[in-house]
């Protein structure tokens, strides 16, 4: 395997072979060029040389070209052609072959189901996927806060929907000990959750979690896996898109162990439709971007943002892309002639060419480029004639795909989503056991009644009997001192049955209905 991977060259009025090491891979790189002007070729080119050296890839599938990956280029293609005179421009041998690919989709449909978990995900991306104000942003946070401390695993939606009506159930007593819980929040949040239902978000968290090692592994031949994940559909959210490529680098970030700087990376991650990552991004999503791709190469991972504009990148992020392909830009507008001239200033200047006009001037399959050096210096800027791929160019046909998914080593292992004891299920067996005790409550509370009408009705009358077979005098005067008593006693008694009855009448209805919020609001300390 070698120890760089060739992307092109040229003859006359184009530069030498450009290769890209692979020492510096995970010095991070950008694609960047107008629709239509090659970027999707140099994509593919790309995937194949790090798989061949042994380099895992994962890359989404935004037009569902890539997937041509899995199957080798064949003489018949329509430009083929072109290709074989490209390559004997630029001295390349072509061969056709294909490379190991895995399909994914969040769906379902087009791949192996790839999920993670609501608590795996976080409140910063998942406020960030539901479009949340910094107000409700702060309720999530207590919600997570709260699951964290009672020990509720937070796996899906249905989770996070249970324990945010006991949020809002208990806004109060929640307000005074993490500050102010709105239920209108709570509410919004909420609100949020049917949309990103609606977009399909659902089909993105539960079990089985996705593993990070099954993007990591090598073929028994050596080669890289390629990861495909199937992105045509999840482009219609594109929020989900971006916030679940961002949450996958993180996991990436958090996980691995350093390794300094190997003689390979460990992985490479194409970012396709990378300004959908920074569009309307609040400024802590974007420090935490900036922060991934600066420390995420100790790590082994190299990053790859394709991307029409460069100034579609934040310039913070922009400065740390040392490996750079730069097609066509067009320059009709003011703006874009002013977006042209600031991609030429990204580059080393070339004293043979303008670094503006090359990049305009570039037709389809060529591009301007810079590549790191052996001391990690970005080279002058080159024109380059980008080397066609050794796969299949264009999609493959639905039947190849399903041919390709069943022969997986993932077949089977996420196929089947998992539903085990987690929030929903708990707080649902507390409601339970609560409602229990409340109709426990009602039912002592009755026979207590029955008991004191029974009592009463036994007083009213031992005191009858008494007052019919009374005698004149002193008898008189003691009996009527003893039916005095009686019915001072049963007045009492009477008083008693009534408030009894009102607290009975109240624990059916309004006052009762309070009682067991109360007993949910204390669901959590039933443990």
């Amino acid at each position: 395997m070698g120890g760089d991977i060739f992307i092109g060259g040229g003859g006359e009025n184009y530069a030498e072979p450009q290769t890209l090491l692979l020492s510096h891979s995970n010095r991070h790189g950008l694609i960047a060029g107008a629709t239509g002007t090659g970027k999707t070729v140099t994509l593919q080119i790309m995937a194949e040389g790090f798989s061949a050296a042994g380099v895992p890839v994962f890359m989404a599938d935004v037009k569902g070209d890539l997937s041509g990956l899995a199957v080798a280029g064949s003489p018949e293609f329509k430009l083929h052609e072109p290709f074989m005179t490209r390559a004997r421009t630029i001295g390349l041998d072509l061969v056709y072959q294909a490379f190991p690919v895995t399909f994914w989709d969040l769906f379902g449909q087009q791949g192996h189901p790839i999920r993670t978990t609501v608590s795996e995900m976080g409140p910063l991306l998942l406020s960030r996927l539901l479009d949340l104000s910094d107000v409700q942003e702060g309720v999530l946070n207590v919600a997570f806060r709260v699951a964290d401390e009672e020990g509720l695993p937070l796996l899906d939606l249905q989770d996070l929907q249970a324990l945010l009506v006991w949020v809002g159930q208990n806004a109060d007593s929640l307000s005074l000990r993490y500050g102010n819980v709105a239920t209108a929040s709570v509410g919004a949040i909420q609100r949020q959750l049917l949309v990103l239902e609606n977009q399909g978000g659902t089909a993105l968290f539960g079990e089985p979690a996705l593993s990070l090692q099954d993007l990591m592994a090598l073929e028994p031949d050596g080669r890289g896996r390629v990861n495909i994940l199937a992105a045509d559909q999840l482009m219609a959210s594109p929020r989900l898109y971006a916030t679940f490529l961002l949450w996958l680098l993180s996991e990436l970030f958090e996980e691995l162990p350093e390794v300094g700087n190997p003689d390979k990376p460990k992985l490479v991650f194409f970012f396709d439709e990378a300004h959908l990552l920074f569009n309307d991004a609040p400024k802590a999503l974007v420090a935490k971007v900036e922060q991934v791709a600066r420390l995420i190469r100790s790590k082994g991972v190299g990053v790859f943002f394709v991307t029409q504009n460069p100034a579609d990148v934040p310039e913070t992020v922009l400065g740390q892309l040392g490996n750079r392909v730069q097609h066509a830009l067009r320059a009709f507008t003011a703006k874009d002639r002013k977006d042209l001239r600031q991609a030429a200033e990204t580059y080393r200047d070339n004293p043979r060419f303008d670094t503006a006009d090359a990049i305009r001037e570039v037709g389809t399959g060529e591009a301007v480029t810079s590549m790191l050096d052996r001391k990690g210096v970005p080279q002058m800027v080159e024109r380059t004639l980008i080397r066609p791929p050794s796969s299949q160019l264009g999609p493959i046909s639905p039947q190849a795909r399903a041919a390709i998914m069943a022969a997986s080593l993932m077949a089977g292992k996420y196929d089947t989503r998992l539903d085990r004891d987690s929030a929903f299920e708990m707080l649902a067996r507390r409601a339970e056991a609560a409602a229990r005790e409340v109709e426990a409550a009602e039912a002592r509370a009755g026979q207590e009644e029955q008991a004191r009408e029974r009592e009463f009705q036994n007083a009213r009358r031992w005191d009858g009997g008494q007052s019919s077979g009374g005698s004149s005098g002193g008898s008189s005067g003691r009996t009527s001192g003893r039916s005095t008593g009686g019915r001072n006693r049963s007045a009492a008694e009477g008083f008693g049955d009534a408030i009894a009855s009102v607290v009975v009448k109240e624990l059916k209805g309004t006052t009762g209905r309070r009682i067991v919020r109360g007993i949910l609001g204390g669901l959590f300390k039933s443990r």
